[in-house]
């Protein structure tokens, strides 16, 4: 669900109905308040992790469980993450100086990119101690406090997970995107851990504690990987999505004083894009016809893929070049 809202507010119609509603009614973010919501999601994440991690951890030592260790263990990587995501939130934020003209965005990749190599540590972890466990068998104790740390852990997660995300997504920020993914995880594996213990509870069956460890294991490897390549090409500028790039086109093809365009190129870094391009005009127009152009498609741009920097760069009409780039 979540999936499929986001992309239709990422497409192209969707960014185009975004604009026109928000020119009409004051309703695009200042970005003041994007980061503010940012650091709130972020300082919220890292809170809940710690106090859970802290009974998660309690719970473990004291039943024994392999599920419930794995699950603490998760959770503290969840707060080296969620530290990541508030550290990389705050540096990101950072107005552009001289040394870094175009700013600090890719921290957040860079935060973002972390959490996935941290998630992949913890998957070897659990899946050599689960085999271990497995093999060696293993004795529960307590398992009402498990339950009783677990049933919070499910409800809590759910609802801290659904907020950072909802804040990601709507900030555009890849470092809460990635948390509140983490978070995520962390419902989705308190449920298993909550149902496991359940079922020894019931049948006395303790082999269902490493099986269930393995098994989250092999369902985060998955996790791991998105996160890694989504964040590895934005790393190395990647250009922006399909959907995106067909917008662009429209905007500039839609404009009848632009001839044609060309030396299109995007990239990304953090939550903003950054677009550079060629149009040509008339080489009769003067210089003031030329420069009002590229201002407005500038801020149209702008505007519909906010966050967005765009340079438009002017050619004056070229027979000679133009059958050249044809040719091409």
């Amino acid at each position: 669900m979540h999936d499929q809202a986001r992309s239709e507010i990422e497409s192209p119609q969707g960014l185009g109905r975004v604009a026109e509603t928000a020119a009409s009614q004051s309703l695009i973010p200042d970005p003041n308040e994007h980061e503010q919501a940012k650091r709130r999601a972020s300082a919220l994440s890292l809170t809940y992790n710690v106090l859970f991690t802290a009974a998660k951890l309690v719970a473990a030592l004291l039943t024994g469980s392999m599920s419930l260790l794995s699950e603490a263990l998760h959770s503290a990587t969840d707060i080296v993450a969620s530290t990541l995501a508030y550290v990389g939130v705050r540096a990101a934020s950072a107005p552009p100086d001289e040394r870094h003209p175009y700013g600090h965005g890719k921290i957040e990749t860079l935060a973002g990119f972390g959490e996935s190599i941290l998630l992949f540590m913890m998957v070897l972890y659990l899946i050599g101690e689960g085999i271990h466990r497995l093999i060696r068998g293993v004795e529960l104790q307590s398992l009402e406090l498990g339950l009783a740390v677990m049933t919070l852990s499910t409800l809590s997660s759910l609802l801290v997970g659904q907020y950072v995300l909802c804040v990601g997504r709507r900030t555009r920020s890849l470092a809460l995107l990635s948390n509140g993914q983490h978070l995520m995880v962390d419902f989705w594996t308190s449920v298993s851990v909550l149902v496991a213990l359940l079922l020894i509870r019931l049948t006395g069956w303790t082999p269902i504690d490493p099986i269930l460890a393995i098994g989250i294991a092999l369902w985060l490897l998955r996790g791991a990987w998105r996160l890694a390549t989504q964040a590895f090409h934005e790393l190395i500028d990647q250009r922006l999505p399909n959907e995106e790039m067909d917008h662009i086109d429209r905007v500039i093809r839609a404009d009848p004083r632009v001839i044609s365009y060309h030396n299109l190129r995007t990239r990304r870094s953090g939550a903003m894009r950054y677009i550079d391009l060629h149009i040509v005009v008339p080489a009769d127009w003067s210089l003031q016809q030329a420069h009002a152009v590229a201002d407005e498609l500038e801020k149209r741009l702008e505007r519909e893929l906010a966050p967005a920097q765009v340079v438009i760069h002017v050619d004056p009409y070229d027979p000679a070049k133009a059958r050249q780039r044809e040719t091409v």
